[in-house]
């Protein structure tokens, strides 16, 4: 049933944020010349695929974990897009194509060892990682790899649909502020 209701919804979603989609690439060129960012991230079950977002760092800028980087690495616009949380719309492909769903554990990146431990002691990696989810509304982000793994497996335990709703209502109203940056 979530699977149905995640590529509806991402099906739904990219066609009607299709002009959004194309302002923020064109805008995106202007700002860093690459709007569209590819970064490899841990998927269910520990395998490996590519997070497609966009842009909101220059593109010189090292891959880590937005805690790690350096604030001044954000763009003027990037920032917005942080802000407003734009900058994931792009991962409704990844919805679609059946790498994440809309509600899940945030994935995190293959050196981020620290949270692959701790995750994968409570089986977090057992299910699909995804946009948001309780620790993103709850403003807990990877900068606390143990008390991000438990929330997580907190809400994989006790997933509803009515819980898998509220996570996404919440996150469109502005409920959570995102990965921090140093």
């Amino acid at each position: 049933m979530i699977r149905f209701i995640d590529c509806f919804a991402a099906l739904l979603g990219l066609i009607f944020l299709l002009p959004i989609l194309v302002i923020v690439t064109m805008i995106g060129f202007f700002d860093t010349g690459s709007p569209i960012f590819f970064q490899e991230r841990v998927g269910r079950n520990k395998k490996p695929f590519k997070l497609v977002k966009f842009r909101t760092m220059f593109v010189e800028t090292q891959s880590v974990a937005s805690h790690l980087a350096s604030a001044t690495s954000i763009t003027k616009f990037g920032s917005f897009l942080r802000r407003t949380k734009i900058d994931e719309l792009p991962q409704l492909i990844n919805v679609f194509k059946g790498d994440m769903s809309l509600v899940g554990p945030r994935p995190n990146l293959f050196n981020q060892q620290e949270l692959i431990i701790k995750r994968d002691a409570l089986g977090v990696y057992d299910v699909l990682p995804g946009i948001t989810g309780l620790a993103q509304i709850q403003n807990i982000d990877m900068s606390t790899p143990e008390l991000l793994a438990k929330v997580d497996k907190q809400m994989i335990d006790t997933l509803n649909l009515r819980d898998y709703f509220k996570y996404i209502i919440r996150s469109a109203t502005g409920s959570g502020s995102g990965d921090a940056v140093k």
